[in-house]
C-alpha cells in the first residue's frame, strides 16, 4: 500500500466510522492531492479488496 493509499484508507475509515462518508472535497483538503490521484488511490484500494462500496446502504465496507 502506498502512502497516499494508506492516507486515503485511514481518512475513509475514520470518517465513515465516526461521522459520515467523506466527499471528494474532504479527501482533497485532507490529503492535499488532486482528484485524479485520489481516484487512482481509491480504485487501487478497491482492486486490492481493502475497500468495498455497498450500493444499497451507500457506505464503505472496510
Amino acid at each position: 500500500m502506498t502512502d497516499l493509499e494508506r492516507k486515503v484508507y485511514r481518512i475513509i475509515y475514520n470518517m465513515s466510522r465516526f461521522r459520515k462518508n467523506p466527499t471528494m472535497d474532504d479527501l482533497k483538503r485532507k490529503t492535499g492531492k488532486s482528484e485524479e490521484k485520489i481516484r487512482a488511490a481509491v480504485k487501487s484500494l478497491l482492486m486490492k479488496g481493502e475497500l468495498k462500496w455497498d450500493k444499497l446502504s451507500k457506505k464503505w465496507i472496510i
